[in-house]
């Protein structure tokens, strides 16, 4: 019971609950503006919290990760263009519900969804993360390094254009993550003599340069497009009869985002697609899916937000992100300090219910964010690009700077943002890199310590059975690809 009083007590202040809330509306403008996203909110946000006391600054992380991913909902609904990935179910639904004139009532349903699927993740997270980390205690550095590569392997699943880019983009993430002198060895490797990469990359650059400049490059040649953009004056909750009928579906959802949250890799426009794939399986209106039923509303918004808190639970317990942006999240929580993992979660109790207490801080704030102002976030998605990205490069540059007050830094984040460009251009994930190069020391550092352990006897590691059920899972996940594209290459030639 002290560690909930502790943890709750610390965010009872006044200086965390503004910031708390500060995360909140920087969340819901960032996920409300067409080209702008969580991840890059988060990247650009990271090295101003270093000033900060670390609690107040993960809290205050993870309450911008959950209004960011609600904030998507809005220009999905209004403009059609989802403000993060997340949304783009949504929009299926709630674009048409808007044109006919009910856009408010599209911004209620997909809002009170969205409280539902984060309050239920979170009871889940609370609950789980505790029971994940007790039994992460057992594992020793094998153990640890055969969970990597499974969360690595995951990356095939990522939402993306093919399976192997993921796999590729995360194996250059991997590749980054050696740069620096090893830890076991003592060996120096691709510093090129600069002392400012002895110790490897810093996230905070990288993360900036992936998620910032490279989609301020990529976002470039839309500087003059020109959207349908319908005003909300309001938001209308759902009736209690409305909210009734649809309750199976919401709670469907939230269970579906919430399991789909837990496994490493994978994320809420994942869980956001299977939501709206399952409302519509379950519907006894299938028909109807596509001009504006809430169903196709709440579905995909229960599912995403309820993917949020899902994704807490590796990232604390286990040290392994479950999403591009609690990847982000980890790598804050690394340069305040923490040791993400089990040990965290035993030794200091209180930070778990300090951000649980954040989190579901964040999803009432944005339901009532969104009652008060659902005409101003309407009028947000009008701020034009010619000003919103100056600013943008702005933030990037003081940020990567500011992080190590190195100019390295700075260059880092420019190079990142290039080969950002380039990636996306090609079909090539932010996420699945980020999620390598935060997950390579991991694999790196467990792999030499279990080294050490057997005597360089690499066999000698299937001897654990955990170690064993994680390479097996590792090839079910590697495999899953070729035998999806096998049955789907049959289909097609039974139907020709």
């Amino acid at each position: 019971m002290d560690p909930i009083i502790q943890g709750f007590s610390l965010l009872l202040e006044l200086d965390n609950i503004i910031l708390i809330t500060l995360g909140v509306l920087i969340g819901v403008m960032v996920g409300a503006l067409p080209g702008l996203s969580s991840p890059m909110a988060i990247a650009l946000l990271t090295p101003f919290t270093l000033s900060l006391e670390p609690i107040p600054a993960i809290a205050m992380l993870a309450a911008l990760y959950c209004a960011g991913t609600f904030g998507g909902s809005i220009t999905a609904i209004l403009i059609n263009a989802p403000g993060a990935p997340p949304s783009v179910a949504t929009a299926l639904d709630g674009y048409p519900m808007a044109k006919r004139g009910e856009a408010g009532r599209a911004l209620g349903l997909a809002t009170v969804a969205s409280v539902c699927g984060g309050v239920i993740s979170l009871f889940v997270f609370i609950v789980a993360a505790p029971t994940l980390a007790a039994i992460a205690l057992q594992f020793r550095p094998p153990e640890y390094f055969a969970l990597a590569v499974f969360a690595l392997s995951m990356l095939a699943a990522m939402t993306g254009k093919s399976s192997l880019r993921n796999l590729i983009a995360g194996g250059v993430g991997v590749l980054l993550a050696t740069i620096g002198i090893h830890l076991t060895t003592g060996v120096e490797r691709f510093t090129f003599n600069v002392p400012e990469l002895d110790e490897g990359i810093s996230f905070v650059p990288v993360l900036i340069g992936l998620f910032a400049m490279g989609e301020l490059l990529s976002q470039s040649s839309t500087l003059n497009k020109v959207v349908e953009q319908i005003q909300a004056k309001t938001m209308k909750l759902p009736t209690w009869a409305e909210l009734k009928s649809l309750r199976n579906c919401i709670l469907r959802s939230s269970g579906i985002g919430t399991f789909i949250g837990i496994l490493p890799a994978e994320g809420s426009t994942v869980a956001a697609i299977v939501g709206y794939n399952e409302a519509k399986r379950f519907s006894s209106k299938k028909e109807e899916f596509g001009t504006g039923t809430p169903e196709g509303i709440v579905g995909p918004e229960a599912a995403n937000n309820a993917a949020a808190g899902g994704a807490m639970v590796p990232t604390l317990a286990l040290g392994i992100p479950g999403s591009g942006s609690t990847a982000l999240i980890l790598a804050a929580l690394i340069m305040h300090g923490f040791r993400p993992g089990p040990y965290l979660l035993n030794e200091t109790p209180e930070f778990l219910y300090a951000i649980f207490g954040a989190m579901l801080f964040a999803n009432f704030a944005f339901l009532a964010i969104g009652l008060v102002g659902a005409k101003f976030f309407s009028l947000v998605t009008l701020v034009p690009k010619q000003l919103l990205w100056p600013s943008v490069f702005t933030f990037a540059v003081i940020g990567a700077y500011s992080s190590s007050s190195s100019f390295v830094d700075v260059y880092v984040m420019l190079i990142a943002g290039l080969i950002g460009f380039f990636m996306n251009r090609h079909g090539f994930g932010a996420a699945p890199l980020v999620m390598g190069l935060i997950l390579g020391k991991l694999v790196e550092e467990s792999f030499s310590q279990s080294m050490i352990i057997y005597d360089n006897d690499f066999l000698a590691m299937i001897e654990s059975p955990i170690v064993l059920f994680f390479f097996a899972l590792t090839l079910l996940n590697l495999s899953a690809p070729f035998w999806t594209g096998f049955k789907n290459r049959k289909k097609q030639n039974a139907a020709a």
